[in-house]
């Protein structure tokens, strides 16, 4: 009897343009969902699945649901890290697991930072909402300029490190600060390190560039988010966990601080009536910093790579350990 494999998560549409299934749906029954799944749906879709395909964490897969899929036996996942999946769990069942490359997610992500942080500096959906209703110039015209501005930098990795060349190309100030920044380190990038408290207060644009963890979840809190400048936006292309969304959604309708651009959200999709859709002085994007060409065929090749050594008797492919 031939396997069967799932795919959840597909909401681009990419596996199937980017990569040939021949081969493997040649031994194996594939279904490849493009719209999330929960509850009864969900265990309806994993029922008698022996191979599972997850788009990095878009649907957890704990010990409760793992328990629930007697003949799994082969997870991959997309990119390189998942914090929804219970490795445990899986290994106790001895089901393989594998991971696919990334492709260049960061340099994606820092395009799109800088997309958000000149989108909503310089008014752009609104300067053209105005153009498109046959209208010109409004009070919202006079736009101040990044020349000078100080950018504040949470995290200066490989994407927060990008961000802060462009920073210094615009004539701007850097500053940061992460759990484990030293002055030699900022210094290296051209940067320089401060509290976390002086950040928020210094910058008139603050990024987020932080791997989640439970020692920085919730890190914006209402009482960081009050140390912000009044006109200072947050840009946010990291992870939801790291600012209190209610927090954030309170201080955008009260005018604390001068806007938000958000690509990232405690669930997602983003929920038709979430208080962010309505709050002012924000621009969202729905979770486009890994979502490039490039990153999504390095997705499709590792997955069927993985698929294929599995359905043969392989050795797994990029195994998590």
């Amino acid at each position: 009897m031939n396997k069967k494999i799932v795919v959840l998560d597909d909401y681009e549409n990419a596996y199937k343009r980017l990569s040939n299934w021949e081969k493997i749906e040649s031994k194996a029954q594939v279904e490849i969902f493009h719209q999330p799944l929960t509850g009864e749906a969900l265990l309806k879709a994993l029922k008698g699945v022996h191979g599972l395909v997850l788009m990095r964490d878009r649907t957890p897969l704990q010990a409760s649901l793992i328990e629930q899929l007697p003949l799994l036996e082969h997870v991959v996942f997309t990119g390189t890290r998942n914090l929804a999946l219970d490795v445990a769990a899986l290994k106790a069942r001895n089901i393989t697991i594998s991971h696919t490359e990334w492709g260049p997610s960061k340099e994606s992500t820092a395009e799109l930072t800088w997309a958000l942080i000149l989108g909503i500096h310089k008014r752009i959906v609104e300067q053209n909402t105005l153009l498109l209703k046959q209208e010109w110039r409004n009070t919202h015209s006079l736009l101040p300029v990044l020349n000078g501005q100080t950018l504040g930098l949470i995290g200066l990795g490989e994407i927060g490190s990008r961000v802060a060349k462009v920073a210094q190309a615009f004539g701007m100030n850097v500053l940061t600060w992460s759990p484990n920044m030293t002055p030699e380190r900022a210094a290296a990038i051209g940067v320089t390190s401060v509290s976390l408290e002086e950040l928020l207060k210094r910058s008139q644009i603050i990024s987020l560039h932080l791997v989640a963890s439970p020692t920085t979840k919730g890190l914006l809190s209402k009482e960081k988010i009050s140390l912000m400048q009044k006109d200072a936006l947050l840009i946010n292309t990291s992870r939801s966990t790291l600012v209190d969304t209610e927090a954030l959604v309170h201080a955008l309708n009260n005018h604390s601080i001068g806007g938000a651009a958000i690509d990232v959200f405690d669930h997602e999709p983003l929920d038709p009536h979430h208080p962010l859709r309505h709050s002012p002085n924000t621009l969202l994007t729905p979770h486009l910093g890994f979502v490039a060409k490039p990153v999504f065929q390095s997705f499709a090749n590792g997955v069927i790579e993985s698929l294929e050594a599995w359905l043969h008797g392989k050795p797994t492919v990029r195994p998590v350990s």
